[in-house]
């Protein structure tokens, strides 16, 4: 099984990128949001460690955000509950798809939680910053202070290109990208 992995900037385009692949997609953001709704030890955890932002179950994602905005220190604290949980679910995904000729990774984190291997092949979205944020700022959820709490927490830009096998301009545009992956699933498999 080839592993591909999708890394580039938040709002970049990974996960509708990943979809062109055709193959079976890890997808970490909606693996979260499943914790959140399911996973009551996490919550406990929350309320141990952040009484004042979580009082009942499930997790809503205000509370996660007013947590992370009020003091970023509480973001690492997050972080280090969610990631394990997030590692189990890629285990179970890879076992599930072990028979698959390859599957998608896209994990926000990847490379800075060093979910990645040796022989992954691991992809960069690229994309202008001016069309980022316009697509950002279309989300009912957009909180600028939110975001660059985020980016900090990320390796930059520049070492996930560096790292990365392949390179897709992203333009917003689904023809030409459509072309990029199929030329890169050509030259994998």
């Amino acid at each position: 099984m080839i592993r591909i992995a999708v890394v580039g900037d938040i709002g970049s385009g990974k996960s509708h990128i990943a979809k062109l692949f055709n193959y079976p997609i890890f997808n970490a953001d909606l693996e979260v949001a499943k914790i959140y709704k399911t996973n009551r030890q996490c919550f406990k955890n929350f309320k141990t460690i952040l009484p004042k932002y979580f009082s009942s179950f499930p997790i809503q994602k205000e509370e996660i955000i007013k947590a992370i905005v009020d003091n970023e220190v509480n973001l690492k604290k997050i972080t280090k509950i969610i990631h394990p949980e997030i590692r189990k679910k890629v285990n179970i995904f890879l076992k599930n798809n072990r028979k698959k000729d390859a599957v998608i990774l896209d994990i926000p984190l990847l490379l800075e939680n060093r979910l990645n291997q040796k022989g992954d092949i691991i992809i960069f979205i690229q994309s202008k910053k001016t069309e980022v944020l316009k697509r950002l700022k279309k989300r009912n959820n957009f909180n600028l202070d939110l975001l660059n709490k985020f980016k900090r927490i990320q390796l930059s830009l520049g070492y996930k290109k560096r790292k990365s096998d392949f390179v897709i301009k992203n333009n917003f545009n689904n023809k030409s990208v459509k072309v990029d992956v199929e030329k890169i699933i050509k030259k994998i498999l």
